[in-house]
């Protein structure tokens, strides 16, 4: 599967996108960094990013939980 679900903008040139790719037989949750190449309006990804298996998709939803909580806990959410 090679399915964006979700994209946003990081600055004035680039975006966060996450998908679900298909890597080398591996099915990934795949967030990365992409930018406008110079001249043109395509974007293109970057090497910013991470890849994660989606069998540890759990593990990464309980690591932000735990990111938001201590955000507001710290009054910075």
């Amino acid at each position: 599967m090679d399915k964006t679900i979700c994209t946003f903008q990081k600055n004035k040139f680039q975006e966060i996108r996450i998908g679900i790719r298909e890597f080398k037989g591996n099915d990934l949750i795949d967030i990365r960094t992409w930018t406008m190449t110079q001249g043109t309006e395509e974007m293109v990804p970057t090497a910013k990013g991470i890849s994660v298996n989606i069998h540890l998709l759990e593990d990464l939803k309980k690591a932000l939980g735990e990111v938001e909580k201590i955000l507001k806990d710290n009054k910075m959410l």
